[in-house]
């Protein structure tokens, strides 16, 4: 008789690495019952709460991303990050650390800064969201921000840039004349591995006093 037909004969006997055949059917059945379970459990919750499960697979999410309607299949668990850049093909917030205490992904959403690969997108939906590619206007001129890093140079890999300049704007809407420290606690969410803050704290109060010329018709506000 053959090993295999050996084998056949004893369905409970385990093989050379402790997994019998009859081990290898229960954890089969086991795998097919919590799919099944899964699904009835989703339907339970509707049913019993009333509220929508989404989900596992993918869904329409509808975004407004500078000003623009994007509309989105994802599945549920997409960063606000990975459905812009990936998805929506807006790359100017970039994936640094991917856990929120960075700041490299800095986005603005209905006023407030946040940290999209941290956010869900699906969360996003109904509101306003700004990102680094958005601020410069349709001509190409840059936004005053994004004009002092360059002029004060206040950048080295670049990476940690576009959450710096986004943090900035938002700092600057908040509190358009900003002391040095009120500078400081706007943007010390967002690191720079490169060390770059003094050119970085000089870009913000840069931007600061242009915008304040500007919203003056060439008077500085002091």
């Amino acid at each position: 008789m053959s090993p295999k037909d050996d084998f056949a004969d004893k369905p409970d006997q385990p093989d050379r690495f402790g997994f019998s055949r009859r081990d290898f059917l229960k954890t089969a059945g086991v795998g097919s019952l919590a799919t099944a379970v899964t699904a009835a459990g989703a339907g339970e919750v509707e049913a019993q709460t009333g509220v929508r499960v989404l989900g596992p697979g993918d869904v329409p999410v509808t975004l407004t991303v500078n000003g623009k309607r994007v509309d989105l299949r994802i599945e549920p668990r997409v960063t606000l990050l990975d459905a812009i850049r990936n998805r929506a093909d807006l790359t100017g917030n970039k994936r640094v650390c991917d856990r929120g205490s960075c700041g490299a992904c800095t986005m603005i959403v209905d006023g407030r800064t946040v940290y999209s690969c941290s956010t869900l997108a699906i969360e996003a939906q109904g509101k306003q969201i700004r990102t680094v590619d958005g601020l410069a206007a349709a001509n190409g001129t840059l936004h005053p921000v994004q004009q002092a890093f360059c002029d004060k140079d206040g950048l080295m890999c670049g990476f940690c840039t576009p959450g710096f300049v986004v943090a900035t704007v938002a700092l600057l809407e908040k509190h358009p004349n900003p002391t040095p420290e009120q500078a400081r606690k706007g943007l010390d969410g967002n690191i720079c591995r490169c060390g770059t803050f003094v050119r970085v704290m000089e870009s913000a109060m840069a931007a600061a006093a242009t915008m304040s010329t500007m919203s003056t018709g060439g008077v500085r506000r002091g």
